[in-house]
């Protein structure tokens, strides 16, 4: 990791859970890292805590669902922190409905922020990246349930979502052909974060009983896929607690 020591990471979602502890471990290992978040009081705490740390971060608000906000987002990068050497795509939501009684609102929120929104910060990083012409990495964080469709009710377009995300991955391997800009997946089973407890189905006592991540756990794999060196590209990742069965 010493070759990423100062360079800029961006991570999406970088208020809680995953994509805080992502932003944690970058700070640490000496970067300057942009966290964007809707709720970016929660990343200016996580800054504060980090002070004493090799690398800053920096919170920026952004809705990564809306154009306007993530190139406002990215223009202050480039402006105040120089070009981008990593793009962590973590932010991602889930709507609890269903495919047959669903709204069109609910389905359309998911695909703007797990799909549309991942797709701009993408575009934004790369166009930076292709100018410092050096190398970068891309990491979509995605889901296991791209893959392996549980039976979850309320789960909707979630997964489909998060499928979209391995294809659009390999899409962007092929336009990046011969640049320096490696692409990544890490695709985790449950993680023990907030995220499914937002579903009814779910009380906390029912999801401690499940095997689960913890988010240091992809965090972890985020640093070792960065660490492997710039001709080595660690395409899919794939992550699951031991005795999870679906």
């Amino acid at each position: 990791m010493e070759r990423w020591a100062g360079k800029v990471a961006v991570v999406t979602g970088a208020s809680v859970g995953i994509g805080a502890f992502i932003a944690r471990e970058l700070v640490c290992k000496g970067l300057q890292v942009v966290g964007l978040a809707r709720r970016v009081e929660k990343i200016q705490e996580i800054a504060e805590s980090l002070q004493d740390s090799p690398g800053k971060l920096h919170p920026v608000e952004c809705d990564i669902s809306k154009e306007e906000s993530v190139i406002a987002a990215f223009t202050w990068i480039k402006d105040h922190l120089g070009p981008i050497g990593i793009l962590i795509n973590n932010a991602g939501i889930a709507k609890e409905t269903s495919l047959t009684e669903g709204t069109l609102e609910d389905w359309r929120a998911v695909f703007d922020v797990n799909v549309f929104g991942l797709c701009l910060c993408t575009r934004e990083a790369v166009r930076m990246m292709r100018e410092s012409k050096t190398d970068a990495a891309i990491i979509h964080v995605n889901s296991i349930a791209g893959e392996r469709v549980p039976a979850v009710p309320g789960f909707s377009v979630y997964p489909a979502s998060k499928r979209a995300v391995a294809a659009l991955a390999q899409t962007l391997r092929h336009e990046l052909t011969g640049t320096q800009i490696r692409v990544m997946t890490i695709s985790p089973g449950l993680v023990a974060t907030d995220f499914m407890s937002t579903f009814s189905t779910f009380s906390k006592e029912a999801l401690m009983a499940m095997p689960s991540l913890q988010p240091e756990d992809v965090a972890a794999a985020v640093i070792y896929a960065l660490s492997t060196p710039p001709y080595v590209s660690v395409q899919d990742i794939v992550l699951r607690p031991v005795g999870e069965t679906w």
